[in-house]
């Protein structure tokens, strides 16, 4: 990756979209020193404290606004953890498009070549677009049983219904029949209504005296 490239493509960017402040801007310079740091392999891990303390930025409030719209709108791809023992991930993209640029430059160098390395380029430049999308849609990181427990949560269920949930596919490697999971939201959903209806069919086949607390005899000797 180009480093100057890459910073060039970001601040340009960052010009065009009128949503950015500049809390936005030096906490995503925090995360490319952090990825930097980390010779530009993906994904990388990053500390809440130790963002904050390199962008400046003293709110917790406005640090997870930031990184959670930063992530939003295509700067990165972020997965939290609510373990403060782990740190959450983050997933930089690569917005480098100098090889591109130089593949042009060389195709219109070639008489009669201009306008089908345009149509060609273009083509490229969805397929990159494509490439990136799916990227980010099947970039999965399983959740922990916190996360897990705080979406039960949410749904108004108990620890007792979150753990079985967790504990199975946390067995299983998170497979979802024979391929990997992509969202485990979803998955936690069918799983509360599969389990709701369980229960459901689990009620209407008991006989009815079985539905009723029976009356006890409480003058009767144990």
């Amino acid at each position: 990756m180009n480093y100057i490239a890459h910073l060039t493509a970001v601040m340009q960017r960052i010009i065009d979209d009128d949503r950015l402040n500049s809390s936005h801007v030096s906490l995503y310079l925090a995360l490319f020193q952090f990825w930097n740091m980390n010779r530009f392999k993906n994904p990388i891990s990053i500390h809440r404290e130790d963002t904050m303390r390199l962008s400046k930025i003293g709110s917790k409030n406005t640090y997870h606004k930031c990184i959670t719209e930063l992530s939003n709108w295509g700067f990165f791809l972020y997965c939290p953890s609510h373990n403060p023992l782990k740190g959450s991930i983050v997933k930089m993209y690569d917005f480098d498009t100098s090889s591109r640029t130089s593949s042009e430059s060389s195709n219109k160098q070639v008489s009669g070549q201009v306008e089908v390395s345009s149509i060609n380029n273009s083509n490229t430049l969805k397929h990159h677009k494509m490439i990136n999308k799916n990227e980010r849609n099947t970039f999965f990181i399983p959740p922990t049983f916190e996360e897990v427990l705080f979406f039960f949560n949410e749904q108004r269920l108990s620890k007792d219904e979150a753990e079985p949930f967790h504990l199975y596919y946390q067995a299983n490697g998170w497979i979802v029949g024979k391929t990997k999971m992509k969202n485990w939201q979803a998955a936690a959903r069918n799983w509360i209504l599969r389990s709701k209806k369980f229960q459901s069919e689990k009620n209407v086949k008991l006989a009815p005296h079985q539905l009723h607390s029976q009356h006890s005899n409480y003058e009767e000797t144990l």
